[in-house]
């Protein structure tokens, strides 16, 4: 985790530059609705409902974790999962997301629910606005990524690691 304070103004981003920060996953339609391959490619879409706190994961976010693919995963259990130092800074984030409407990319440590050790993803979320522009949900995708790969503030489309 390298976080850099003030986080909001390292980390976040306004909802416009979205596709930007999510470009190697949308500009192939094919991979974006293919839970498998990325999956292979050690990239997982991820959703949170913010009325009840679920979590729907595609099968690469439950990899990243260690956790069986398509079971019910309490947002306590994911969150508990991430090194204290990232879980400090993401739920930051979080909250100024929500609040803000704004997105943010956050390189994190997570320690694998299945005892196979620890590992980095790059966590990319955006809150989900209803129509009167309220924040009911955030949404975006998990990069796993390689031991000392640099800092970004996107997906990396040539990192692709498998577990």
């Amino acid at each position: 985790m390298r976080p850099i304070e003030p986080l909001p103004l390292h980390h976040s981003w306004p909802l416009f530059d979205l596709h930007d920060y999510l470009a190697p996953v949308t500009l192939d339609p094919s991979l974006a609705r293919n839970d498998v391959a990325l999956a292979e490619r050690g990239l997982g879409l991820w959703h949170c409902d913010l009325t009840d706190e679920t979590l729907s994961w595609t099968a690469g976010v439950y990899d990243m974790f260690g956790l069986e693919r398509h079971s019910v995963v309490p947002r306590t259990l994911s969150v508990s999962l991430y090194a204290s130092e990232s879980r400090e800074a993401m739920e930051r984030l979080r909250s100024y997301a929500i609040r803000h409407k704004r997105g943010f990319t956050l390189d994190v440590d997570i320690h694998q629910a299945d005892g196979m050790g620890q590992c980095a993803l790059r966590l990319i979320a955006a809150p989900l606005l209803d129509q009167a522009g309220e924040v009911t949900a955030l949404h975006g995708v998990k990069q796993l990524l390689p031991p000392g790969a640099p800092c970004s503030r996107r997906l990396d489309p040539t990192v692709f690691v498998m577990l």
